[in-house]
């Protein structure tokens, strides 16, 4: 009895004990000064030297150019004026943001140095509307007990705080910052949009440098889902307010009540991100909450929302293997599986890929008589970081502040665990337009004449028309002939009865980065009701030719050494092009077909990392990657 006594004692201690531990890791701050000064010198004993890297370049104006110049660019980023951002630890202003953009080095709030190889094009930063006024009512000398209690918290946040956050948040409706009665003032709000417009017009600089007044329309979804959209307008005359997740429950309030405010010359476009984390809303007919979408507003979504960001730090938004895709790229960056039977969260549902929303758009083309998911792609970076395009796999610095600001806490996280190593440095969007304004750059998105990648600078021309030949291939101005013999990326082309469609598809090398491997094409096109797809390779570097019976290069012998990250530059080709027919075609049947580029291996950020801290990569996870870009698609026949 004395033993089981004891036993029983030990138990309630033990137990007491966990309790007590778990409440203090909770309530503990996750930024004391002493955790700030570790983090600094793990900074400063890694070896930025452990492997060779490109110097930064100076940035180039391309004159313009009426067949169009390749601008890259970030439509999707966040600095210190996102409350989770500045939760994070980070507290570099938009402002930074752009000079970040622009080439600028700039120091992370951990002392790692942040500066992009190569500047950007454009950049859009879309802090959260959800968060407009928070500061500006915290520095409100008349400012209630109560929130200046919560304006603390975003100063020195633990654990607990995090989750308080997370569960008010995935509330519907969704409640705003603080009680009701001390909640943000629309006054505040209309304040912070002011300075982020403000900003966006100080670094405008045409021809060189092109900013768009954005935000962020954040809507949360349980399990830390995303059904987000980051709103993009073309100029400065803009809204007085940010249409937030608590103005607008949905993405057809969103839509209505944006249109109602944004009157010509004003103009916007929505893009939606993270399909793969919306736990299949993104490509559904109905709302998050439930309600079913009427013709009026696919017809809606169909005029505001004409790009896709399919590459992001959370992961490949393309496709996924399952539901139908089977080829091993739709493997790249993608941490989430299939949902099973039940499955709810944190799985990828039929509706949540964009290659699913572009078969589900030839679906609902035969029901509406128009396509509303006839959508260009694209690619950002979501960092949280105020560095928007620093998706560099050897400069990943994480996108979450002081929680990933060093490499031990990228690969470890900060109190164990596997920190970042879910994530990837983002992908950037690639614009073609005439030249670099916020006119020209728009109208481009607007016509999808766009393509993503995942952070490599591959230049992806993509051309459909009814009579291209192989001999445009080496003819002095193919690019001439192709605009005006077809249509781009993003284009309908509706060929006679008697016409096959033929395909021009050109890739360049990324000149910073390894050779290109191959360029294939995807076509997904609806036959006897139901909706199919096919992957096929269409050029393949090293001289290597395309098998007859799989349609696909035989695999790259390309390599990477891990012990200093160096690629083979003489394996893979600089340019890759060709005229591809399609021999199934059918003028009956509706049809999309977009190219992908696969890059040779190089190595992931994580091997980077690895090499900083004298480490081998860890095992569990791809040593290399193989970038890749994707063009919007080309959509064949219908109405």
């Amino acid at each position: 009895m004395r033993w089981i006594y004891g036993a029983g004692v030990l138990v309630v201690v033990a137990g007491l004990s966990a309790y007590f531990y778990v409440q203090y890791q909770l309530n503990a701050p996750l930024f004391t000064e002493e955790a700030q000064q570790q983090i600094e010198a793990e900074v400063a004993a890694q070896n930025e030297e452990a492997f060779a890297r490109p110097a930064p370049q100076s940035a180039i104006y391309p004159p313009a150019n009426p067949q169009n110049n390749a601008y890259f660019g970030d439509l999707h980023s966040h600095s210190a004026l996102s409350f989770d951002s500045y939760i994070f630890g980070n507290r570099l202003s938009i402002d930074e943001s752009y000079r970040i953009a622009k080439g600028n080095a700039v120091e992370s709030a951990s002392g790692e140095r942040i500066q992009l190889t190569v500047p950007l094009d454009f950049a859009a930063v879309t802090d959260h509307a959800e968060g407009f006024g928070l500061f500006e009512t915290c520095a409100q000398d008349d400012a209630s007990d109560e929130f200046r209690t919560l304006c603390r918290r975003f100063d020195s946040p633990n654990a607990n705080f995090f989750l308080e956050l997370r569960e008010a948040g995935e509330k519907r409706p969704p409640t705003n910052l603080g009680s009701a009665e001390n909640s943000i003032a629309e006054e505040q709000a209309r304040s912070t949009w002011a300075q982020i417009v403000g900003a966006a017009e100080r670094h405008n600089e045409p021809g060189r440098f092109t900013t768009f007044a954005a935000y962020e329309y954040s809507p949360p979804l349980p399990d830390r889902g995303k059904i987000h959209r980051n709103v993009i307008f073309r100029n400065n005359t803009v809204p007085a307010r940010a249409i937030s997740a608590f103005d607008a429950l949905t993405e057809i309030n969103l839509w209505d009540m944006i249109s109602a405010d944004c009157e010509a010359p004003c103009d916007f476009i929505t893009i939606p991100h993270n399909p793969n984390k919306s736990w299949g809303l993104a490509f559904a007919s109905h709302t998050i909450d439930g309600d079913a979408y009427t013709a009026d507003d696919w017809k809606m979504r169909d005029e505001v929302e004409p790009l896709v960001e399919i590459f992001q730090i959370k992961g490949n938004s393309e496709c996924s293997l399952g539901f139908g895709a089977t080829d091993e790229e739709c493997g790249f960056e993608q941490f989430l599986p299939p949902c099973e039977e039940g499955q709810v969260t944190q799985c990828i549902h039929p509706t949540s890929m964009a290659r699913d929303g572009l078969k589900l758009g030839l679906a609902l083309e035969e029901e509406l008589g128009f396509n509303p998911l006839d959508f260009g792609m694209i690619g950002s970076t979501d960092t949280h970081n105020s560095n928007p395009g620093n998706a560099e796999e050897y400069d990943f610095r994480g996108a979450a502040g002081l929680f990933t600001g060093n490499a031990n806490l990228r690969l470890r996280g900060m109190r164990g665990g596997r920190g970042a190593t879910f994530q990837n440095p983002g992908g950037l969007a690639v614009v073609w337009a005439p030249e670099n304004t916020r006119d020209a750059l728009f109208d481009a998105m607007e016509r999808k004449e766009v393509y993503a990648t995942s952070g490599t600078r591959i230049r992806l021309r993509f051309f459909g028309g009814p009579s291209y030949e192989d001999s445009l291939m080496t003819a002095d101005n193919p690019i001439e002939i192709a605009y005006q013999q077809g249509v781009p990326m993003g284009g309908m082309l509706r060929p006679s009865d008697d016409e096959t469609p033929a395909f021009y598809v050109q890739a360049l090398q990324d000149p910073l980065n390894a050779p290109l491997d191959r360029v294939q094409i995807i076509k997904g096109w609806v036959e006897d009701g139901s909706v199919k797809e096919i992957v096929l390779d269409v050029a393949c570097g090293d001289g290597r030719t395309i098998d007859p019976e799989t349609g696909r290069c035989p695999a790259t012998t390309a390599s990477v050494d891990l012990t200093n990250c160096a690629f083979e530059e003489d394996k893979g080709a600089q340019l890759l092009q060709a005229v591809w027919k399609d021999p199934d075609y059918d003028a009956g049947q509706r049809a999309f077909y977009y190219a992908r580029v696969i890059q040779n291996p190089t190595c992931r950020w994580s091997t980077y990392d690895a090499l900083r801290l004298a480490e081998t990569p860890p095992d569990d996870l791809p040593s290399t990657s193989t970038e890749m870009a994707w063009s919007s698609p080309i959509w064949v026949g219908g109405q």
